[in-house]
């Protein structure tokens, strides 16, 4: 199993964030609202099931708020999404929230779920099963940046943006550019999407990592939903996630995101497309994928570098820990020296090459050599056949 798993909850601050709506959003949420029911109802439970008539078995849940106590949902049989015997197959649930319990109907059960654990009852009203609330966490969150590595944001300033703002307690705001420009880079970026229940689509904690102005990485808030063309974790409209390993809004999450530039030739026409392999979460969710163009909105392909931005959709996402490996400047060991085994193993080779070579030679000089004295005996028996032939008797008048 890729994550590190535990069932006890995050401390937040005490108090909320509501970056008020005017755009037809509903409200945004940068810290969890206090008192909010729907919110504390909203994750992820992981339990085991035993239905009467079958064998016993580990199911997931992921718990969506829509709003006004209204909540849809789908489960997995082998576990979550990312989790090692995790069934892609989802049972799409929709359930309406009473005090604070939420009752969902819609797959093969009922589930009654609090906002500690999840109970699971058969159509006959058997118990089959109970899960548990789950919070998981990237292994790759909080990674320190390697010795090599541009440090881009670590909370005490913008200095490596354009158009960058930085929160009062130390978080990059959404809409910031990057200045330095590079090739083929290894990005880490931690990010928070907002809690924003009664949005919805493209609307819902939208923003995206453009790599260099023309490639979008997607960031929203697509947690519980199906793998998406535009959901977390896509390559914009170009190729959904393999998992959806979107975590609940407020949850810090990771992107690790490992991009070649294409490269291109003297003549300006391109020799070679762009990949990108990426993880959300720890899980690998696109795997040296080949670009042959800008993905949605992107700038034009041209060999020319430009920026990577953080989007500005108009929700407030926020972003920590981000730093870059260079991989153009990465350092090494130079001039290397080939070991004693590396030394003997050429040195074999080259004999073995030497050898075959000989041997060519050799079966070429001995087919020429054949060649040519079949030609010369075919030539002399032509000329004695020829000597041998009798001249014609002379014509008399």
């Amino acid at each position: 199993m890729r994550y590190l798993l535990t069932t006890v909850f995050l401390a937040f601050a005490c108090t909320s964030t509501l970056i008020a709506d005017n755009k037809g959003k509903g409200p945004a949420f940068t810290e969890p609202p206090k008192g909010d029911r729907d919110f504390a109802l909203m994750g992820e439970f992981l339990g085991e099931i035993t239905p009467v008539d079958g064998e016993k078995e580990q199911l997931g849940l992921q718990l969506r708020a829509l709003g006004d106590g209204s909540f849809d949902a789908q489960s997995f049989l082998g576990g979550l999404p990312g989790q090692d015997r995790h069934k892609p197959e989802a049972f799409r649930m929709i359930g309406q929230r009473s005090e604070d319990f939420v009752v969902l109907s819609g797959g093969p059960w009922v589930m009654i779920v609090e906002k500690d654990h999840c109970l699971l009852v058969d159509r006959k009203g058997n118990k089959i099963g109970k899960l548990n609330r789950l919070q998981r966490s990237s292994p790759s969150m909080g990674a320190l940046p390697p010795e090599d590595a541009v440090v881009l944001f670590n909370g005490k300033n913008v200095d490596q943006f354009t158009n960058a703002q930085m929160t009062k307690d130390g978080l990059l705001m959404e809409g910031a550019d990057l200045k330095p420009m590079f090739q083929d880079f290894n990005l880490h970026v931690e990010f928070r999407i907002p809690y924003m229940p009664k949005a919805g689509g493209q609307s819902r904690g939208n923003s995206g990592l453009y790599l260099q102005s023309r490639y979008e990485c997607q960031v929203l808030d697509s947690f519980g939903l199906d793998r998406l063309q535009d959901g977390l974790g896509a390559l914009y409209r170009f190729k959904k996630p393999d998992v959806n390993m979107a975590l609940p809004p407020l949850s810090w999450q990771t992107y690790d995101v490992q991009f070649t530039a294409p490269r291109w030739a003297a003549d300006g026409s391109k020799v070679r497309n762009a990949r990108v392999t990426s993880w959300i979460n720890g899980v690998k969710v696109q795997d040296n994928v080949e670009l042959p163009n800008k993905t949605g909105a992107g700038q034009q392909e041209e060999p020319i570098l430009l920026p990577t931005k953080f989007q500005n959709h108009g929700d407030p996402v926020r972003f920590r820990n981000v730093w870059l490996v260079d991989r153009g400047l990465a350092t090494g060991e130079f001039p290397v020296y080939p070991t004693k085994e590396e030394l003997e193993a050429a040195k074999k080779a080259k004999l073995a090459a030497e050898k075959k070579l000989a041997a060519e030679k050799k079966a070429a000089a001995e087919k020429a050599a054949a060649e040519k004295a079949a030609a010369e005996k075919k030539a002399v028996a032509e000329k004695a056949a020829v000597e041998k032939k009798p001249e014609p008797a002379a014509v008399k008048d």
